[in-house]
């Protein structure tokens, strides 16, 4: 057999909590068993902020092993994440290093694997996120040594979403590699040695884009740290690096046993029974065996030292053992049993959530955890995408306009590594300490302020290019002083997507005296009302039509005669006060009902409990008793007493139960938006409350397509502070009988079904889910949906229900999580939102997908003021906007500015010869990419296949002069991609080539159900 080895990084967490194994690699050859491959995956921040974490040990891996590989032909070496590779490449290596990496990486004896900035989560990240953060890898490494990885190395991420292996062999993977699955789950699966399987993520896209993947066993990613010849852990010769600064002397704490003469030999025995025991576990006589793990390889050369005489002695005693052992890299033992004549099974779209490690370590608490982190982050995400297609459309269009382009890319750039590292599975889990949160907040926070202020420096640039242009033919009569000369506020409203939207806009005002104009100075449906949360100013509703791609100018005119304003265009809101309201002294509940409606619903509310009690679907006439309520799950802290949640782990100490028994009503109705307004309180005698939900319903004018705004029921919440030790959901009771079988969908891209379980112990958590985006139940009548603006756990505890956990405050005395803080001390107050959809299913299909986007890419209201011309013109993004069918996504347009060219040979032959592009960024390229938002099946028009031909969707922007099919990260051509296929049952060839789902037409292509396509676009010079 042959075996492979492996090495890697980051705090370890306790084995209790893993009960898995360390890191590394290995692959096949020869006789016996063994592949060995060192490698490494520093995380970007768990306990440390990333430059604590490059001068205590990150820096160090890349230094120390590039000089020791140059040491010994036979090292190998893999590299996972790029971010800290990436800094030190920019900030630490030298040019002999950097030569040196060179030849390294041409030889294959370092491997970059995933190649992503981070491995990114895979429960609560969305898979536009996880696709950006793979794209800024990708980019950097095929620009810099002209690489593409091709094989993943997934083992850490808390859980395995089946939308990953999609994404991957999108992005022109060969193989994938996971750890982390159901530990019950896991034991099955070694004995019936299926841990290897061909994946088919998506039921849509079945074999076309399965790929080969392989689950790390019962040790995991790292090396057995046990050995039976002493009490420190066995293969970790570095030993644990300390914080803050490496010890001087080079000693640091838990260095394993050196090999000696007197150890060798105990040495290989220990690790020749492991590897023998692993394989059989396994199909093929080829082992991968890890070697590392978290935060490892810092100091290499101790680590090189004692491998290769242990490798040796394996391979001199080769007989004896029945085993043979080598350096190799991840993709060395994937090719080894890809030569294999193994026909391998065939996994479908199902996934591997939630994850357990124990009967009472079910990791679904940081579906939730740090609520306020994952909202920050989804808002930059979109923040960056409006930022991404409002950029790329100047550039277009104002080639020789007067902003830097390389200064505005460079504040596209810092927000795309806010987004792309908060990405890290712990990072958007919430699992990280308070002072790497912090980190998070402020990159992200850093970066959405430097894209706010390029879109408000474009836009006042195209006003004033419009105002010049205007002059210049004459429109504006300078000399009477009527036009242009008043200035005042204005909100300008930018809608990202390209679907013309109808929605409304909010702004902040102190006057009620107000109303709303156009460019073009008429008046704008409006609403104002008290402001949700301040008592001294107003929220002031925007009716707004807006075309893909486009932003409108809204003027906010303050006018002393009040009632004059509303009778024009805006209408002001009154407030219906009900007192509080107890459901426990109810005896009359559902007998006094009152309705809130618009055309789409009618909601019936409980004057007795102040609760809801029913939606009506009005088109339908379909009814459906709701009722919400928050409840909480109250968790032990004390380990001598139990089991505990934690950051990533929920271990609820029985059900939940009522957070509030008092609830306070306000309904402020208008003419165009009603609020129900809920405040949940503990007990009559206390004042405050902990609990608020806000639910908006919108009635809309004729003249305006109101479809998909007014077949929703908006809800914000106001959540916290809580108790400690307390876990908050939000509980939805409904009399559709859904048998607990619930939907939720996989990183915003495919759903799920859920079936509920019960189980032996811990029943409760182990049937919570990650909602991403999206959650839903139904019966054969009616479907309830739910659309989230951030990740969230939810679950369904009863026949008829969906509860969403909103929020989580925790403490605990694990030594482990306070020796790292931990414990999840969490006091802030949380704002989520939903949106809900109900009705029959074909109605709630229709408008889903749409929904979901239009949540997760609101318009972006970027408020100042500007002179009021009212002869002005309609928004100058707005001439011919970009437009898609509904059933079809832009996920980005973008201008990347990577410098390298498209040609994969040149590229090559002129990083060889030291050419590298110096002139600044590529503006010439620009990104796009598409997506089928519905299943096969899913619906009888919008799943059928769409064709889009590229140059009349982005005539607006200039004349496409060619168009390049790419791969999902844009460095494979696709007529150069053929990936391996690998044997099944139903398929007996060895290569992947691309289907018939070729383009119709140089720029014509057809998308089927979701399928991705992504393009470099050339425009020609204006």
């Amino acid at each position: 057999m042959a075996a492979v080895v492996a090495a890697s990084e980051r705090p370890p967490r306790p084995s209790a909590r893993r009960a898995e194994g360390l890191r590394g690699t290995s692959q096949p050859h020869g006789r016996g068993l063994g592949l060995h491959c060192p490698g490494c995956h520093p995380p970007p921040c768990l306990a440390h902020i990333l430059q604590e974490s490059m001068h205590a040990y990150a820096a160090n891996v890349y230094t120390s092993v590039t000089e020791e590989l140059n040491r010994g032909k036979q090292r190998k070496f893999i590299a996972v994440e790029q971010e800290f590779f990436r800094l030190w490449w920019s900030r630490v290596a030298t040019d002999t290093q950097k030569h040196q990496v060179h030849q390294l990486v041409k030889e294959g004896r370092l491997e970059f694997i995933i190649g992503g900035q981070v491995m990114h989560d895979e429960a609560v990240t969305h898979i536009d996120d996880q696709i950006l953060q793979l794209t800024e890898g990708h980019g950097f490494l095929y620009e810099t040594f002209g690489v593409r990885p091709q094989f993943s190395w997934h083992v850490d991420p808390f859980g395995a979403s089946a939308a990953t292996p999609t994404l991957f062999a999108l992005a022109g993977f060969n193989a994938h590699l996971i750890s982390r699955i159901d530990y019950d789950l896991k034991e099955d699966m070694q004995k019936a040695k299926e841990l290897q399987f061909v994946w088919q993520g998506s039921p849509s896209l079945a074999e076309s884009q399965e790929i080969f993947t392989h689950v790390m066993d019962q040790y995991s990613y790292c090396t057995p740290s046990h050995v039976p010849f002493s009490n420190r852990s066995g293969f970790y010769w570095n030993g644990i690096a300390l914080f803050p600064n490496p010890p001087e002397d080079g000693v640091y704490p838990n260095m394993s046993v050196p090999v000696t003469d007197a150890s060798l030999s105990l040495y290989a025995q220990t690790m020749v029974a492991n590897i023998k025991e692993r394989a059989a576990w396994f199909r093929t006589q080829d082992v991968l065996w890890p070697w590392g793990c978290d935060k490892q390889f810092f100091n290499s050369s101790v680590q090189f030292a004692n491998m290769d005489p242990l490798l040796a002695y394996i391979n001199n005693h080769s007989e004896e053992f029945g085993v043979t052992v080598e350096y190799a890299t991840v993709g060395d033992y994937f090719h080894a049993i890809h030569d294999r004549d193994v026909t391998w099974s065939i996994r479908n779209q199902q996934d591997f959530l939630p994850y357990s490690t124990e009967p009472f370590q079910t990791w679904t608490g940081f579906y939730t955890s740090r609520s306020s982190l994952k909202g920050i982050a989804r808002r930059a995400s979109s923040c960056l995408y409006a930022g991404e297609s409002m950029f790329a459309q100047y550039v277009l269009k104002n080639p020789r306009g007067p902003l830097s382009k390389p200064e505005s890319l460079e504040q596209l750039q810092k927000l795309r590594w806010a987004v792309s590292e908060v990405q890290h599975h712990d990072g958007i889990t919430g699992t990280e300490s308070p002072k790497v949160r912090d980190m998070y907040v402020d990159n992200l926070m850093e970066g959405m302020l430097a894209v706010k202020k390029l879109m408000a420096s474009i836009i006042l640039d195209v006003f004033w290019a419009e105002k010049k242009e205007e002059l210049q033919a004459g429109v504006s009569d300078r000399d009477s002083g009527k036009q242009g000369s008043e200035v005042g506020p204005c909100a300008v409203v930018y809608n990202p997507l390209a679907w013309t939207v109808t929605t409304f806009v909010t702004v902040t005002v102190h006057s009620p005296g107000v109303m709303v104009l156009d460019e073009s100075g008429h008046p704008v449906p409006a609403q104002i009302q008290n402001s949700t949360y301040s008592q001294s100013t107003y929220d002031l509703y925007i009716l707004a039509t807006i075309e893909g791609l486009s932003y409108r100018r809204y003027y906010i005119k303050t006018t002393g005669k009040f009632e004059e304003a509303h009778q024009e265009s805006t209408s002001i809101a009154r407030v219906f006060q009900f007192g509080r309201k107890s459901k426990k002294s109810s005896h009359y509940s559902g007998k006094r009902l009152f309705p809130v409606t618009n055309e789409c619903y009618s909601i019936l509310m409980d004057r007795d409990t102040n609760l809801m009690h029913s939606i009506t679907e009005r088109e339908s006439n379909q009814t459906v008793q709701v009722t919400q309520q928050f409840l909480e799950y109250k968790v032990n802290a004390d380990l001598e007493h139990g089991p505990i949640s934690d950051n990533y782990l929920f271990t609820p100490d029985g059900s939940a139960v009522q957070a509030s028994d008092v609830v306070g009503l306000e309904i402020v109705a208008g003419k165009l938006v009603t609020e129900i307004r809920q405040y949940f309180y503990r007990n009559f005698t206390v004042k405050d409350y902990t609990y608020a939900a806000y639910s908006r319903i919108y009635s809309i004018p004729k003249g305006y397509d109101g479809k998909l705004l007014c077949h929703r029921i908006e809800q914000e919440y106001r959540v916290g502070p809580l108790d400690l030790n307390r876990e908050a959901v939000l509980r939805t009771s409904t009399d559709l009988n859904s048998g607990q079988v619930l939907y939720t969908d996989n990183n915003g891209y495919q759903m799920q079904r859920r079936t509920y379980r019960a189980y032996v112990n811990n029943t409760v958590a182990r049937n919570y889910y990650p909602m991403v985006q999206t959650a839903f139940m139904e019966d054969n009548r009616s479907r309830l949906v739910l659309l989230s603006e951030r990740s969230h756990g939810v679950s369904s505890q009863g026949n008829g229900q969906i509860e969403v956990m909103l929020h989580r405050r925790l403490w605990n005395n694990f030594e482990w999580d306070l020796n790292y803080n931990l414990t999840l001390n969490d006091t802030s107050v949380v704002r989520p939102t939903l949106w809900l959809l109900l009705g029959p299913k074909p109605v709630t299909t229709a408008l889903y997908q749409m929904s979901r986007m239009a949540l997760e890419h609101r318009p972006v209201v970027i408020f100042g003021e500007l002179p009021i011309n009212n002869q002005m013109p309609p928004g100058y993004l707005q001439k011919d906007a970009p437009t898609l069918p509904s059933s079809l996504h832009l996920q980005i347009l973008s201008i990347p500015g990577w410098q390298y060219g498209c040609n994969h040979t040149e590229h090559l032959q002129n990083l060889q010869k030291g050419h590298r592009k110096e002139s600044g960024p590529d503006l010439s390229r620009v990104l796009l990419r598409i997506c089928h938002l519905y299943e096969v099946g899913e619906d009888p028009d919008l799943s059928q296949p769409v064709a889009v031909n590229l140059k009349s969707l982005l005539q607006s922007l200039g004349t496409v002069a060619s168009v390049e099919e790419r791969s999902l990260t844009g460095t494979w051509d696709v007529k150069d991609l053929n990936r391996w296929r690998w044997k099944t049952a139903k398929l007996e060839s060895q290569d992947f080539h691309r289907s018939s789902r070729m383009p119709l037409g140089n720029s014509t292509f057809l998308l089927h159900p979701k399928e991705i396509k992504t393009f470099f676009i050339y425009f020609q010079e204006q």
